[in-house]
């Protein structure tokens, strides 16, 4: 069983029951994020599923550098600070660099780091060092095993609140390949481990100039890691992808979600028996 863990009002493994971690790929303007956050809580309290929102400020690591990558820090702050005060959720967001970090722990309830820095020592490190609640997301090159390197470089820097989220890894050019086997192998760990059903599916720079995705088998990863018995289930959702200015092709339709999510919490609750 792995460490309960509190985020707001969400309390995420421990044995307790499955944790969405849900959101637009980006922060499109203000609006749109507010919409985006009352329709998934309206949807998650139906169901009685804890939920996070989350929403990058910033996409750094975007295919092209025409590509839309967010309205930035300061004004992505404010949004999510909206969020938090407004709803009463927790949030999560994306940092990228050790300046972000400050900044970002004054409104954040969860600091997250992308896969792509995973093993960057310092931005992991002053992550920890605010006590938030730090995710990191597993790289696509690395081996479930080496991520319990990174939880010890967030442990010595006297933080415990740590989530680790699977990703998928690289296999071949513009693909990504689940290994369920890596779901168990990081809860040996200890700590609560989220499944990134939607960025599994992703096709990195696979249009070229943008990242494409196979959204169509969202599902079927999502109910195969949920049965592992994993604590929380990471998806970006848009009111309609086929205009969202991030992640589009891989994202989950607003309308689909609840269909889905009912599945899985059956699922989950067959696994804890």
């Amino acid at each position: 069983m792995t460490k309960e863990l509190s985020i707001g009002a969400v309390k995420i493994g421990g044995g307790r029951p499955l944790v969405l971690i849900a959101g637009p790929c980006v922060i499109e303007d203000e609006s749109a994020t507010l919409r985006h956050a009352e329709r998934l809580m309206t949807i998650c309290n139906g169901l009685s599923l804890p939920l996070v929102f989350k929403a990058s400020y910033d996409k750094a690591n975007r295919t092209s550098a025409a590509a839309f990558r967010g309205p930035g820090l300061d004004e992505g702050l404010r949004i999510l600070q909206k969020v938090r005060d407004s709803l009463g959720i927790p949030v999560l967001s994306d940092i990228h660099s050790i300046e972000q970090v400050a900044p970002a722990a004054q409104v954040l309830d969860v600091l997250q780091i992308p896969a792509f820095l995973c093993r960057q020592t310092d931005l992991v490190t002053a992550a920890a060092r605010t006590g938030k609640t730090v995710n990191v997301k597993k790289g696509q090159f690395l081996a479930p095993w080496d991520m319990k390197n990174v939880v010890g470089k967030v442990a010595a820097a006297g933080n415990e609140n740590i989530i680790l989220t699977e990703r998928g890894a690289s296999f071949g050019y513009n693909n990504l390949v689940v290994d369920m086997r890596s779901l168990p192998v990081m809860r040996a760990f200890g700590y609560p481990v989220v499944f990134d059903a939607t960025h599994s599916v992703q096709l990195p720079g696979g249009q070229g100039d943008s990242s494409g995705g196979q959204r169509e088998f969202v599902e079927y990863l999502s109910r195969a890691a949920v049965a592992t018995g994993i604590d929380g289930i990471f998806m970006e959702v848009h009111e309609d992808p086929a205009v969202a200015r991030c992640d589009g092709p891989n994202s989950i339709p607003l309308a689909e979600l609840p269909a889905l999510l009912k599945k899985l919490q059956a699922i989950d609750a067959v696994a804890r028996s």
